[in-house]
């Protein structure tokens, strides 16, 4: 008896806390976040140091990152939800073409208001992610077969409209393109200001709201959330209705920065929406992450596209090796962290 009471858990603790930094380090929620904001920064002083003889110290090139990416970063945000709750959405970047066909078609084709059109379009993107959200809530499917489905539904449906580009001529809609809110160092343009205020209020519901706890909650433990008394129908239907109103949104944003509709607009960009999301440190397995981190992974591919044309002497391909090879990086660290807890 005295021999069991004679075994502490001092070693034990001792071990623990000398388990060492790494370990502590691989423990740590923050650090994909951390490494993804240092390797922007590197990234940036790298640029600072290589192309200061052609402007790329001046403050317009960092704020350009924001206003030639505004559209990615509220489709990423629409996807840091869903991911965060332990699913995924392939339909984001045909929502985003739909969105901007039918706008150019309803304001070109039909002549009605772009003040009335807005709202039918982030209504039809809300719907449309509603419906998916439903049905992957009560016939229990996958969500990556049911927002396949939704990715050829909503590209289909693209051309169904017209198999060609439409370009807007609106005027309202070429003002909004051109207004610009001057700042002291530089300017903003409309759609990197809409996709500033989405990622507050996104961080504000993600973090301070119920409705972000029960993401957070069934993204990290389904069975748990449901043995808590938890709503999982509603929360997961109202992500993906979320992720679908961030979309249209998205569209609204990239069809401001073209001015056109097509049917072959924003193809493959559900990949880089979920590409900055996991870059910024969200765990694909949900549960864990910040929409801070998707913030800073849309810097990080804004910021490879554009040292890749301060180079001039590359290719437009390497913006995708590079983004491959940075979510093998994070992906790694994924693998550590989560094989970290479950020892």
């Amino acid at each position: 008896m005295s021999a069991t009471t004679k075994t502490p858990t001092v070693p034990e603790g001792r071990t623990a806390s000398q388990a060492s930094p790494v370990a502590r380090l691989l423990g740590d929620r923050r650090l994909p976040v951390l490494v993804t904001a240092a390797l922007f920064l590197a990234m940036y002083i790298t640029g600072l140091g290589r192309y200061q003889n052609y402007g790329f110290t001046e403050p317009q090139v960092f704020l350009n990152l924001f206003i030639d990416n505004g559209y990615l970063l509220v489709a990423a945000v629409g996807a840091t939800f869903v991911i965060m709750s332990g699913g995924i959405d392939l339909s984001v970047g045909s929502v985003i073409g739909f969105t901007t066909m039918f706008t150019a078609w309803m304001v070109e084709r039909q002549g009605l208001p772009l003040l009335l059109v807005v709202p039918l379009a982030l209504g039809v993107g809300a719907f449309g992610g509603f419906l998916m959200g439903y049905v992957i809530h009560n016939f229990e499917i996958q969500p990556f077969i049911v927002t396949l489905a939704g990715l050829f539904l909503f590209r289909g449906l693209c051309l169904v409209i017209s198999k060609e580009s439409i370009s807007i001529s609106d005027s309202s809609v070429s003002s909004l393109a051109q207004a610009q809110a001057q700042l002291g160092i530089g300017f903003l343009s409309i759609g990197a200001i809409v996709a500033l205020v989405v990622l507050a209020v996104a961080f504000y519901v993600l973090h301070y709201t119920r409705f972000g706890r029960r993401v957070y909650a069934i993204g990290g433990n389904e069975q748990s959330a449901l043995l808590m008394g938890l709503p999982m129908g509603g929360t997961k239907i109202a992500v993906y209705t979320v992720s679908g109103f961030c979309s249209a949104l998205a569209g609204l944003l990239f069809m401001l920065y073209i001015q056109s509709g097509d049917p072959l607009h924003a193809v493959g960009m559900e990949l880089d929406a979920i590409a900055a999301v996991v870059i910024g440190g969200t765990l694909l397995t949900g549960g864990s992450g910040y929409v801070l981190g998707t913030l800073f992974g849309v810097l990080v591919l804004g910021l490879i596209k554009s040292l890749i044309q301060f180079e001039g002497t590359l290719s437009s391909w390497w913006t995708k090796i590079a983004t491959g090879v940075l979510l093998c990086a994070f992906i790694l660290i994924q693998r550590a962290m989560t094989a970290r807890k479950q020892t």
